[in-house]
């Protein structure tokens, strides 16, 4: 059976109003709170916006208004910037910034979200789930974020270490330090039952974060030093 395909630029449906009332963010986050659940829980093609707009407590109009249709939500409910690991693109492709700058943004990237809780186990659940059942939102990511997030990571290593052009082993670096972050949700209910003070309050996750930023310059230290000793 082919797969559902959901649109990489959902467009919200034109009603004529012009901004939106004052408690229309909060409306709005409650779709999209309860769209990841329901979605990490049932997949794309078994939730109904019918059982969205009623956990969110709004007019299953609402969605239409919104997102424009329910493969519009779901394609907002991967970009929710709230839950949804990784680092601002913007932030990292408005020049060349140091190593130190593009490695903050990516583990503060894949950190901050973890202060929601309950969601980022949701979005993870999501994640696995579009993988297994996928509707091209996962390959879109992979293209528009993840690329664009490792091409700068990968551009910013090489001028660190002085190389005209990337190799395997600044791309292997790359990825090992990207996983330093991932870890952090791929381990989201590993890491409470093994260590909860980890992560047990805002303040204690920034300071995690501080850590992976020390570890992945460890590493990097560790690749010139491998090089120098291969080059001599």
């Amino acid at each position: 059976m082919p797969s559902e395909t959901v649109s990489s630029s959902p467009t919200p449906s034109s009603t004529g109003i012009k901004g939106l009332r004052s408690d229309g963010a909060e409306a709005r986050n409650r779709l999209l709170d309860t769209a990841l659940a329901l979605f990490a829980e049932r997949g794309f093609a078994k939730t109904s916006t019918r059982a969205i707009a009623q956990g969110a407590g709004v007019n299953v109009a609402a969605i239409s208004y919104y997102f424009g249709d329910k493969a519009g939500l779901y394609q907002a409910v991967f970009d929710d910037p709230r839950s949804n690991p990784g680092p601002n693109i913007a932030d990292l492709e408005a020049g060349p910034a140091s190593l130190d700058d593009v490695l903050r943004a990516l583990l503060v990237g894949f950190t901050e979200p973890l202060k929601q809780g309950q969601t980022v186990q949701n979005c993870m659940r999501l994640h696995f789930r579009e993988m297994l059942e996928p509707t091209g939102v996962w390959q879109n990511e992979i293209e528009q974020t993840i690329k664009p997030a490792h091409h700068a990571l990968v551009q910013a290593l090489s001028r660190h270490l002085g190389l005209p052009e990337p190799d395997d082993d600044v791309h292997r670096l790359a990825f090992s330090i990207t996983a330093l972050g991932m870890m952090m949700h791929i381990g989201c209910e590993v890491i409470p039952a093994i260590r909860p003070s980890l992560v047990a309050s805002p303040p204690a996750i920034d300071a995690y974060a501080q850590r992976l930023l020390q570890y992945a310059w460890a590493m990097v230290e560790g690749e010139a030093m491998r090089r120098t000793a291969s080059a001599s």
